[in-house]
């Protein structure tokens, strides 16, 4: 108990009161799984028809990049302001949806290094799949990096929240006091 205001305070923050974190209710629960996995679909088929559509015209014009920046400096120095924000912004953007949905589909990935690492493994199966198998199409350790900065950012500002309303934190039994 704290003497000035008479609450108690949770032994792993001090600063802030004990306010167990409330599940929600289990049917705003099940709406929110359900609109994450409709969202996932969507997202699925989105990534599918931008990244795995043949490009059979560029074919001889598009090299592999297995080094970090290089495309992005060649956006940045060669192409026009409007073609150079469209590739950058368009897999920033791709790499959001992901930060999203994936704290509220699969709990145990939430937190920003496993965002990370999850969103790497498969944008790097995206442009693996694309590279060896579409026509046109080659593998950009770029667009992963972007790809995962996007999913990072979606989490920061809304995947963090998401998460933890739909699914709230876990008390281990190490951080439980004994009654």
């Amino acid at each position: 108990m704290r003497p000035d205001t008479g609450t108690k305070t949770r032994p792993d923050r001090p600063d802030r009161p004990d306010r167990p974190d409330r599940p929600a209710h289990p049917a705003v629960r099940a709406l929110a799984m359900l609109a994450a996995f409709a969202g996932t679909v969507l997202f699925s088929v989105v990534l599918a028809r931008l990244t795995l559509e043949p490009s059979a015209a560029s074919a001889a014009l598009v090299h592999a990049n297995l080094q970090p920046g290089r495309s992005i400096g060649a956006y940045l120095e060669s192409a026009s302001t409007v073609e150079a924000a469209r590739q950058v912004g368009g897999n920033l953007l791709l790499g959001v949806p992901f930060g999203v949905l994936l704290p509220v589909l699969l709990p145990p990935a939430r937190g920003l290094l496993r965002v990370a690492v999850v969103t790497v493994c498969l944008m790097t199966l995206v442009e693996l799949i694309q590279g060896a198998l579409v026509t046109g199409r080659v593998f950009d350790i770029d667009d992963v990096i972007l790809n995962t900065t996007g999913a990072l950012l979606g989490y920061l500002l809304i995947g963090l929240r998401l998460g933890r309303a739909v699914h709230p934190r876990r008390r281990h039994w190490w951080h439980r006091r004994p009654s």
